[in-house]
């Protein structure tokens, strides 16, 4: 019989974050497998747990998820653990869960900690519709289409950021979502030095100027508001007579009653007014 692959979720920097079924659960499992050896051995030594404890990392994920797949089919019972936080969230945890599916062998979650999680609810945004992006692309282009794709995001976006490359991010996206869209950024999330900070991307991109950056940080970004999405759309119309517009509806094949109705919600108006201006337009030809 096959073992089970346990997600154990650990603290995010406060080592009294983690509750008594995962200490239960990594002292019982044959094999801890961790992002880095190091790291989890503070949290392990501090919990007294003898647990044998192998490397599973962004570098070896290929031929180690190989091995441990082997280890779970021969029925033993594997700990994953991160350096902080919950497994499978912006780690190699999430191959190795799709590996275990294909082949038929359990995965239980034990939950915890998410930085993500912790940095939203205490940020001050609004937390009822996230997008949750965790670390940008380092490939330029798709990152580039990424922070396009946010440009026009209405739900609360939530990103990591090293401290080595925040200012350049925050020019990034001060440059796409605009210097006034605010934002709280936290950083140290249950440790010592925990901060959260409120800006705008301007005043983030001052602030870094004259404060480097120290430690791991969490970018909760408010979404960009129906209103302003609206008076942006509206806008995109103004430079345009209503038959131009109307032009574009009819060479797509609409009928003059279907275009009046497409033109009368980009411009935000009912179509009745549409209607009228129309006329009048037609009248001033004549």
């Amino acid at each position: 019989m096959a073992g089970c692959l346990y997600l154990c979720a650990t603290p995010i920097g406060n080592l009294e974050d983690i509750t008594y079924r995962a200490v239960r659960i990594l002292g019982e499992a044959d094999l801890i497998a961790a992002e880095d050896t190091r790291t989890s051995r503070k949290l392990l030594d501090r919990y007294e747990i003898t647990t044998p404890v192998t490397s599973y990392h962004e570098h070896n994920k290929l031929e180690k998820a190989g091995t441990l797949i082997n280890k779970l089919q021969e029925g033993q019972n594997i700990a994953l653990i991160t350096d902080a936080g919950t497994p499978g969230i912006s780690d190699p945890g999430e191959e190795l869960v799709k590996m275990c599916f294909e082949e038929g062998i359990e995965v239980v979650s034990v939950p915890g900690p998410a930085a993500f999680v912790t940095a939203v609810t205490s940020s001050g945004r609004s937390n009822r519709r996230i997008a949750f992006e965790a670390f940008l692309p380092k490939d330029k282009k798709y990152r580039a289409h990424i922070i396009e794709e946010l440009r026009n995001e209405t739900r609360t976006i939530v990103l990591y950021e090293s401290p080595h490359h925040l200012k350049a991010t925050l020019k990034e996206l001060s440059n796409a979502l605009g210097e006034d869209r605010e934002l709280t950024i936290a950083r140290e999330l249950t440790k010592r030095y925990e901060e959260k900070l409120q800006f705008t991307f301007g005043e983030a991109i001052d602030y870094y100027d004259t404060n480097e950056p120290r430690g791991e940080y969490v970018l909760v970004i408010s979404g960009k508001s129906k209103e302003e999405l609206a008076r942006e759309n509206e806008a995109k119309w103004e430079n345009l007579s209503l038959s131009e517009h109307m032009k574009i509806y009819l060479d797509k094949g609409s009928d003059k009653k279907q275009a009046m109705k497409s033109v009368a919600k980009d411009r935000g108006v009912s179509k009745r007014d549409i209607y009228n201006k129309i006329i009048q337009e037609e009248n001033n030809e004549d």
